[in-house]
């Protein structure tokens, strides 16, 4: 059985809370990513995570100015996480239940990588004929 750990990406493109989402959106762009993961304050707070949907749906609803709200006010916080040893279809189960894409990957607390459904998807087609 192929583990998250298998599929996950280990090289994440983080953003400070007190980014713009201006700020934000320029680091998508140069790195060719839709998410990022967003920093921690401190080590007992949560990792976040802020997508082209969260910056959407913040603007509108805010009616906000992209260089007026911050990360923060945009990422979703706390995130769902897995460890690295657990099975994909598992990791495939909490996405589909919690309507998620990407899940974090963290081993005592601290960030080691993230999985996105399609890297999921793309090792399950491998394992049929």
């Amino acid at each position: 059985m192929k583990l998250v750990k298998d599929v996950m990406i280990r090289d994440t493109i983080n953003v400070s809370p007190f980014a713009s989402l201006r700020e934000a959106l320029s680091l998508m762009k140069r790195h060719k990513v839709k998410s990022l993961v967003v920093e921690k304050q401190n080590e007992h707070d949560a990792y976040g995570l802020i997508t082209y949907t969260n910056i959407l749906k913040a603007v509108i609803a805010e009616d906000g100015d992209i260089d007026l709200l911050n990360v923060y006010d945009a990422c979703a916080k706390p995130v769902i996480s897995v460890g690295e040893h657990l099975g994909i279809r598992y990791a495939a189960s909490l996405m589909s239940q919690h309507r998620v894409k990407r899940l974090l990957v963290l081993q005592d607390n601290e960030l080691v990588g993230f999985v996105v459904m399609d890297d999921i998807m793309a090792a399950l087609l491998e394992t049929i004929d």
